[in-house]
């Protein structure tokens, strides 16, 4: 019977096309009834169709090429008729940065992009006063790792891409180091464009509640002082908007204090600034971090995602030109000194969360408590939030900048250079400098790579000393617009700077050593020659069990103290100045 009804069927459904014909430019997303997404191949068709449908408003441009080949694509558009750096410049736009897929698995920012960037172009509005830099997809090779299984704690789309690099590299932990090549690309298209505002498009994992969607901006705890408040007034003004179109939006990432515990709470913290929303306040930009919920269904996430580009966009509108004032302002006034980390406080307030009933277990697999969410029982948890940040490690600005010897000049510049720090290269050799130097009295390696990447916690302090700086080096003046950038980068015990990442470790490393049969005619010697060092060495003796029992430390106490021992060690290989050299 059922083969009989079939011809029948199809001609239906060829009226029904016929009668409701899909809108141009969509996605396989809406014509799926946002059951799928698109392949990588649809982003570069839909750049091109843009931007022939719109030939005044829109550009399609190539900003970059993954280690697999692809293209990385961005869609410039403004009413405006400025889809050049030059031309936006020269009127005086800001510009909005807006990317999905850093974690391909999370592609919502892609459809919802380019959904929102149709309904946009339809009607004068928003783009007519700045000008939209979208990037639909930056992890492309990621993207095309295509499964229906890469994204276990997500509803939707059938299939999606995933979340790392094909060289295994999470892009939002790549912002300070830039390895991955996809970064660098995208660094070089922010030093182009120099956007005033920056949307980092995501999905959560986590637990089961009613919240779709939270929405995090910096600056709002730390950075230039007028920009909080632009920071502030930009994330309330699109939380207004989402909770006015029946969204529960919050304004932290609503993860528990204790994993897996509903009952512990939340708090907010300062995200460095290897994470998107981290970096660009220390370029005097605002960056925001939306993420949907990922257990709301695939169409849901995509609405919300369009109404959070759409709020964005029109608060940029609004209060664009402000904001912009006010970033180039604060580029003309270097901080004097910068809060390299943050913490928060155990200072709470409750708050209502809007979560699901649930109960707490032992599990007959893992043994742990499992918590277990009904998700046809809505309630409220009145639970604690921790939302106090205060500056934790704060530094001094050095008075004229950094120096950077020669010996790592070449690929400590080639990183200034990839961030848009400015920096001067030393034509003559600078002997018996005047200059602070950081020797480590503690060096803590991580004993697990992260992001391929040794990880490094350096604590010790500046002093001043007189070094010789060879021709070929570096110098790094704090004035300039980037100066919070370069201290994060340089200063050593910053969470991403270079040093932190294990670029300088071979300075933390021994390389010559004492023979035990010298070091102890060595420690004869000056045992002899020096009362106090006799006195010295007995009470760390008898105070200090631990040296007591090791020989190796024993010996080295006197090691230190010999002319044999190597100067630089521990001493790390950026210097600060007080004046330019």
């Amino acid at each position: 019977m059922l083969r009989h009804l079939l011809p029948w069927l199809a001609l239906a459904a060829g009226h029904i096309a016929a009668a409701a014909p899909q809108p141009a430019l969509s996605t396989l997303a809406e014509r799926s009834g946002f059951a799928e997404t698109g392949r990588y191949a649809e982003v570069g068709e839909l750049c091109r169709d843009f931007a022939r449908a719109h030939p005044r408003k829109v550009r399609c441009t190539e900003f970059g090429r993954t280690p697999q080949g692809r293209p990385m694509w961005a869609v410039v558009a403004s009413q405006s008729g400025a889809l050049t750096p030059e031309a936006a410049r020269r009127a005086g736009l800001p510009v909005t940065l807006v990317q999905g897929g850093i974690h391909a698995g999370e592609i919502e920012g892609k459809d919802a992009g380019f959904l929102a960037l149709r309904e946009q172009l339809a009607r004068p509005g928003a783009l007519k006063s700045q000008v939209l830099v979208f990037v639909p997809v930056f992890n492309v090779d990621g993207h095309e790792r295509f499964g229906a299984w890469n994204r276990p704690n997500q509803r939707g789309p059938e299939r999606m891409g995933w979340r790392v690099t094909a060289q295994n590299l999470n892009l939002n932990r790549d912002y300070m180091k830039a390895d991955a090549p996809e970064m660098q690309a995208m660094l070089g298209l922010v030093r182009t464009w120099d956007p005033l505002v920056a949307v980092d498009l995501h999905t959560t994992d986590g637990a089961q509640f009613e919240h779709d969607v939270a929405v995090m901006v910096e600056p709002v705890h730390a950075g230039d002082a007028a920009l909080r408040e632009a920071g502030r007034a930009w994330r309330d003004g699109v939380i207004d908007a989402l909770a006015a179109q029946g969204a529960l939006p919050l304004p932290f990432y609503p993860s528990f204090v204790e994993m897996d515990n509903p009952a512990s709470g939340f708090k907010e913290t300062l995200p460095t600034p290897r994470f998107s929303h981290g970096y660009f306040l220390l370029r005097n930009r605002l960056g925001m971090l939306v993420e949907t919920h990922s257990w709301k269904d695939y169409a849901t996430r995509v609405r919300l995602t369009r109404q959070s580009v759409d709020a964005v966009l029109d608060q940029v509108a609004r209060h664009g030109r402000d904001w912009l004032r006010a970033a180039h302002a604060a580029d003309a006034r270097p901080p004097a000194e910068l809060a390299l980390t943050w913490r928060t406080t155990d200072e709470a307030r409750d708050i209502d969360f809007r979560g699901y009933a649930y109960t707490r277990s032992p599990s007959e697999v893992s043994g742990a408590s499992m918590t277990r969410y009904d998700e046809t029982r809505p309630e409220v948890w009145r639970v604690p939030l921790r939302d106090h940040v205060v500056p934790d490690l704060v530094r001094a600005a050095p008075r004229a900048g950094y120096l950077v010897p020669a010996e790592h000049a070449a690929w400590v510049g080639e990183k200034l250079a990839q961030h848009g720090v400015r920096f001067e290269w030393l034509a003559a050799p600078r002997p018996g400098l005047a200059v602070q130097a950081f020797r480590a009295t503690a060096v803590k390696r991580d004993a697990a790579t992260t992001e391929g990447r040794q990880r490094m916690v350096l604590a010790g302090a500046w002093a001043g000393e007189t070094r010789d700086l060879p021709a070929g080096s570096l110098f790094v003046p704090i004035a300039q617009p980037l100066a919070a950038l370069a201290m994060q980068l340089l200063e050593p015990d910053a969470p991403d700077s270079l040093a932190a990442w294990g670029r300088f470790a071979p300075a933390f490393e021994a390389k010559e050593y004492m023979e035990p049969y010298v070091a102890e005619r060595v420690a004869r010697e000056q045992l002899a020659a020096s009362p106090a060092l006799r006195e010295a060495f007995a009470a760390r003796l008898r105070d200090d069990p631990a040296f007591a029992a090791d020989a190796r430390a024993r010996l080295d106490f006197f090691y230190r103290r010999s002319p044999s021992w190597d100067e630089r060690l521990n001493l790390y290989p950026v210097l600060r100045v007080d004046a330019r050299p």
